[in-house]
């Protein structure tokens, strides 16, 4: 176990009672589950796939934590690299219950809407590749998280914050024993082989369908206000440097809105309709130029960053979610049209 004398990589302890867990998904490093533990209970945050299930069930051993001995699944939001495997957990964990945003309890009891919605982007075959098998869970088993609401591990507490900006059913947990927090996608996605000197890289994550720029600086602004010493991201695990990377992520963000205004801008002028006919009709073009912006934008930032790293390294890294930002990009400027008429 990295950093308490072990030696498997996919678990690193933390400090305090909190490890990362890598979930498998996509690749190495690129997708953390988290534990939680205290006076012998656990608490795990965020669940990934159900092919993740067996590494958390690893971790649990690794850590001396029994499947009866774990009280929550805490979920930051339903997006099924965060949710897809709860009910799949769940199974697996007979004291547990699951935590989640009100806007997300009817996903995760019924996530037939979800999963079609997940078939509709990537197909069955690929979807059921990514994600396995989604299993509904019991509404007993459910409790609703929202703003101000607290759960308790084992007399530790720990709270929950309405983050909306990355989705509308997103929450970040804070941890009252050490003030860190978990932050599922809110505070960006910061990829351990784009580090330089210890310094993380950190970009905003603005995937379809509700991704807000106006929401996600005023969440971040309520993050950095909480003045944290570490924050667990999802992808992936710790960063410090809080007040540094909580610029650079306000300032991407901005970015993003300009981004994307300025190509709607553009095929607006060559089409000479309005803004909600453009969008109709030439989707692909504006994609087209929101990736390029979105990728100079991440390209001058990172060499600014001291990044050696090839282009081709960066894109091999950065490239899903490249496509997943502009698409959810493309998705805001379809609502904020629709919001203008």
């Amino acid at each position: 176990m990295e950093g308490s004398g072990g030696t498997d990589d996919t678990i690193r302890h933390w400090g305090a009672g909190i490890y990362s867990v890598d979930s498998g998904y996509i690749r190495a490093k690129f997708d953390a589950i988290h534990l939680i533990v205290e006076r012998g209970r656990a608490a795990i945050v965020d669940s990934a796939t159900s092919h993740s299930v067996p590494r958390v069930l690893a971790a649990l051993d690794a850590v001396g934590v029994g499947r009866d001995q774990v009280d929550w699944v805490l979920l930051t939001h339903v997006h099924l690299d965060h949710a897809g495997g709860a009910g799949a957990l769940l199974r697996e964990l007979p004291a547990a219950r699951l935590t989640v945003h009100p806007r997300g309890r009817r996903h995760m009891v019924d996530p037939s809407k979800l999963w079609q919605a997940t078939i509709a982007v990537y197909g069955k075959a690929q979807a059921e590749s990514l994600y396995g098998e989604i299993v509904p869970i019991a509404a007993e088993r459910i409790v609703e998280t929202g703003e101000g609401a607290t759960i308790d591990l084992a007399g530790r507490r720990i709270e929950f914050i309405d983050t909306p900006g990355h989705a509308r059913h997103h929450v970040v947990l804070r941890d009252t024993a050490t003030g860190h927090l978990f932050a599922g996608d809110m505070f960006g996605v910061s990829y351990r082989e784009l580090d330089v000197h210890g310094r993380p890289f950190v970009i905003p994550s603005s995937t379809p369908v509700q991704f807000d720029p106006d929401d996600s600086l005023r969440s971040i602004e309520r993050m950095l206000a909480l003045a944290p010493q570490a924050i667990y991201l999802t992808h992936f695990a710790e960063v410090r440097h809080i007040p540094q990377l909580g610029q650079q992520l306000q300032r991407h963000v901005r970015r993003y809105a300009e981004i994307a205004t300025a190509a709607v801008e553009a095929e607006r002028t060559i089409d000479g309709g309005t803004i909600e006919a453009t969008l109709g009709a030439r989707p692909g073009p504006i994609q087209q130029r929101i990736d390029e912006g979105l990728k100079a934008l991440y390209l001058a930032d990172l060499r600014a960053h001291g990044s050696t790293l090839s282009d081709e390294a960066i894109w091999s890294l950065l490239e899903m979610d490249l496509r997943l930002n502009s698409a959810g990009l493309v998705d805001w400027l379809r609502g904020r049209a629709g919001r203008q008429r």
